[in-house]
């Protein structure tokens, strides 16, 4: 499967893309509705990470795996990822792009994590994988992936 990670990009680090991402969430959500912002969180998964997607349906987690890996330490979040036999899990305690957003504005959009469950649920669409996201909390979550029974 995938070696090379599509998006690996590195330098600095604009933690204000995700105000911006806040704030187009909430503007779709007003004119359009959930189900709008839901249809494109599932284009995200879909087709912008279309070789990790292309991976999943292959059963290769590898790519997600590195995916997270650089982003989350990219960021400076507090995580771990614990690759199992049966199961990955992601533990998220404190995510830089929530906290960040909440500097900005306050209360982040509270349709803000949408993008991460609904963007793994496409991910995992069609593979034998599911994705689950549990928000455990404000700025922290855990996605476990396994495979479908």
């Amino acid at each position: 499967m995938s070696e090379h990670l599509r998006y690996a990009e590195g330098g600095e680090v604009h933690l204000d893309f995700h105000g911006a991402t806040n704030t187009t969430i909430d503007f779709i959500i007003s004119r359009y509705g959930v189900e709008a912002m839901d249809a494109i969180f599932r284009r995200v998964g879909k087709d912008v990470y279309r070789s990790i997607h292309d991976d999943l349906v292959a059963g290769d987690t590898g790519q997600l795996v590195r995916h997270w890996r650089h982003f989350f330490t990219r960021e400076n979040c507090d995580y771990d990822i614990d690759v199992g036999a049966d199961e990955i899990v992601l533990t998220v305690r404190h995510c830089t792009a929530w906290h960040h957003v909440a500097k900005l504005v306050g209360t982040p959009s509270p349709h803000f994590c949408d993008q991460t469950s609904r963007t793994n649920e496409a991910l995992a669409e069609g593979s034998p994988y599911a994705i689950d996201t549990e928000i455990t909390g404000p700025g922290s979550c855990r996605q476990v992936i396994r495979r479908r029974a």
